[in-house]
């Protein structure tokens, strides 16, 4: 499929993210070699698809709290006041407005990530995936995005030494994302 053509794309209107088919994950560096990934398991928001499609908008709310990395122990201290102190900053939240194609099926949006009430500009880099028409008639749409942030940009700078060098947790992490949109 290619997304060079307007046909191809979503239709103007407001899409909401299907909050049980989509998932925002990520991976950041545990004792300079391990990798730990997770995801947040509550996620919701909308699309307005705009015409033209470079003037859409996104709005994304994420739950904090829905974290969920594997292990219970290491999620209790990630809600915790070290890291996103989610009894404080309940949400992290995206907004985009507009996107810019860069070729075939792959976009850019350019937007700002709120985490702790730290605000900094993101961009996701975004494959759409395709359009469908389900049994019931509803149209839905699929994208993969991904970006890095820096953590400590956010505030999440919590990060103790270890004794043989080096801090427990790496600064950069990977931010991927599947999402499926409903037209409302």
């Amino acid at each position: 499929m290619s997304a060079d053509t307007i046909d191809e794309l979503p239709t103007t209107g407001t899409w909401a993210i299907d909050g049980s088919c989509s998932t925002v994950g990520f991976a950041a560096k545990h004792l300079l070699v391990a990798t730990v990934r997770g995801r947040f398991d509550d996620v919701s928001g909308t699309v307005e698809v705009a015409d033209p499609i470079e003037a859409s908008s996104i709005d994304v709310t994420i739950e904090a709290a829905s974290i969920s990395t594997g292990d219970a122990e290491r999620d209790r201290r990630v809600r915790g006041r070290e890291l996103l102190d989610v009894a404080t900053y309940p949400q992290l939240r995206y907004t985009a407005t507009g996107v810019h194609h860069r070729r075939g099926d792959s976009w850019t949006i350019p937007g700002e990530l709120t985490i702790r009430d730290v605000t900094r500009a993101v961009e996701l880099g975004v494959d759409y995936l395709g359009i469908i028409t389900d049994a019931q008639g509803t149209e839905q749409a699929a994208f993969s995005a991904s970006t890095e942030i820096d953590r400590e940009a956010f505030g999440v700078t919590w990060n103790p030494a270890l004794e043989a060098g080096g801090v427990l947790v790496g600064r950069t992490v990977k931010v991927e994302l599947e999402v499926r949109l409903v037209r409302v």
